[in-house]
C-alpha cells in the first residue's frame, strides 16, 4: 500500500512561500499543504497568485489541504455572516490551487458541540458551491475539540458524506485519546494524517505545537499509527507537520532532507 509523501510548511515556517515550495519539491515530497496567511503575504507583498500556480507546477507538487478556515465555530450570531464570507474567499483561493480540502479550526475555547456540527455542515455545504471540501481538525491543547473521540463525533453527527477529519499523531498522543480508536475510523473519514512525534520529559497534556520534535526523536509509538492506517485501507497523505523553533533556525534542506529519509524508514518497517 502506497502513502503520498507530503509536507506541512509549518515545519520549515520562516523561510518565504515560494522558497517552501522549491525546497519541498528539491526535498523529494510529493505533496505540500499550505497556509492561508503565507499566501495572504505573498501577495501582500506585491506577489501573485500566479506565481504559486507556476512554482507548484515546476516542482510536481500536489496541494491536499490548505489551512485554515477559524473564528467561524465560535462567532457570535452577528460575526457569523462575516465569518462564512471570509471561508468563502479562503476556499475560493485555495481551490484556484487545486486544493482538495480547506480545514476547519476548533475555537480555542469551549463552545457547544451542537453548534459546531450545525456550523461544520454548512461549511461543508459552502464548499461544495466553491469546488473544495472542508475537513475538521481536533487541538489537544484547546478547549473545545481536544480529542479525537471528540472529533470523530462531530464528523459522524453531521451526517454528511463528504465530512471528515485530519487524524494527528501529535494531538491524539497529547490529548490521552484512545490510540485504538484509530483503526475504528473508515479510511473515507480521514482526509490526511499529520505525523509529527512528541518531546521527551513533558507530560501528555502539557505540551504544546513547539514541543513537536522530528519524527523519530519522540515518545509517540509512529509504528502503531502507521500500521493501523494500512489496517483501516488508508491510502491518501502523510504530512510531516513539526512547529520547532530549534529547526526553523536550521538549514531547511537538511531538516527536510531527514524528514523525508525518516517517514520512508518509518513507512518502510511499519
Amino acid at each position: 500500500m502506497s502513502f503520498t509523501l507530503c509536507l506541512n510548511t509549518s515545519t520549515i515556517r520562516p523561510q518565504p512561500l515560494l522558497d517552501k515550495i522549491r525546497l519541498s519539491g528539491e526535498a523529494g515530497f510529493g505533496a505540500i499543504e499550505l497556509w492561508i496567511n503565507d499566501l495572504y503575504e505573498h501577495v501582500g507583498h506585491g506577489g501573485e497568485v500566479r506565481d504559486v500556480e507556476k512554482a507548484l507546477a515546476d516542482h510536481g507538487l500536489e496541494v491536499p489541504s490548505v489551512i485554515a478556515l477559524r473564528q467561524w465555530g465560535e462567532a457570535s450570531p452577528l460575526e457569523y455572516p462575516l465569518m462564512l464570507d471570509e471561508a468563502r474567499r479562503r476556499m475560493e483561493l485555495a481551490a484556484r490551487l487545486g486544493a482538495t480540502y480547506m480545514v476547519a479550526t476548533p475555537p480555542r475555547e469551549a463552545c457547544p458541540e451542537s453548534q459546531l456540527v450545525d456550523r461544520y455542515g454548512e461549511l461543508l455545504e459552502l464548499g461544495r458551491q466553491v469546488g473544495i471540501r472542508t475537513t475538521f481538525e481536533y487541538v489537544s491543547f484547546f478547549g473545545s475539540v481536544s480529542t479525537l473521540d471528540q472529533a470523530i463525533s462531530i464528523v459522524e453527527q453531521v451526517g454528511d458524506s463528504d465530512a471528515t477529519l485530519i487524524v494527528d499523531a501529535f494531538h491524539t498522543w497529547n490529548s490521552d485519546s484512545h490510540p485504538e480508536l484509530l483503526s475504528t475510523l473508515p479510511a473515507h473519514r480521514v482526509s490526511h494524517y499529520h505525523i509529527d512525534d512528541a518531546a521527551p520529559g513533558i507530560p501528555a497534556g502539557e505540551q504544546t505545537d513547539p514541543d513537536r520534535v522530528m519524527i523519530g526523536d519522540g515518545v509517540i509509538d509512529l509504528e502503531a499509527e502507521i500500521a493501523m492506517l494500512r489496517t483501516i485501507g488508508y491510502q491518501g497523505m502523510i504530512s510531516l507537520e513539526l512547529f520547532n523553533r530549534q529547526l526553523w533556525q536550521q538549514d531547511p534542506a537538511e531538516v527536510l532532507a531527514i524528514g523525508i529519509e525518516r517517514l520512508r524508514e518509518l513507512i518502510g518497517h511499519a
